[in-house]
């Protein structure tokens, strides 16, 4: 019998919600950007990634495009988790985004996601 792959969630645990939370993160995490997004990630030790959106309607507009990219944040981060280390993240989107495709995005979250796993391992050794 083959193993089988382990469930990629995205359930409550996986997410930061309290202002608390936001605000410790914004205060005291290191700060990852590119052109799209700007991340902010702080050590949690929980044993898992964690994720909080911030879409502001100042940057994207229109409901229907502030959903669409925290839809492909979710995803994007539902994919990479098992990879990232045991980090709270809060993802920023910057105005570009609003225009930019959706592959294009998907692609700047994975580089993000991977600097955010090389960072962070790099921080934890020394």
């Amino acid at each position: 019998m083959q193993p089988t792959a382990p469930r990629l969630r995205f359930g409550a645990e996986s997410r930061l919600r309290s202002k608390l939370e936001f605000d410790a993160i914004y205060a005291r995490g290191r700060r990852i950007d590119d052109r799209f997004f700007g991340l902010r990630v702080m050590p949690n030790g929980r044993g898992r990634p964690r994720v909080g959106l911030a879409v502001a309607v100042k940057t994207m507009g229109s409901g229907v495009a502030r959903n669409r990219i925290r839809r492909l944040i979710r995803e994007s981060f539902r994919l990479a988790q098992l990879d990232l280390p045991s980090v709270d993240i809060v993802v920023a989107a910057k105005n570009p985004a609003r225009e930019a495709s959706a592959t294009s995005l998907r692609d700047s979250l994975a580089t993000l996601w991977q600097r955010v796993a090389s960072t962070c391992a790099t921080s934890s050794k020394s």
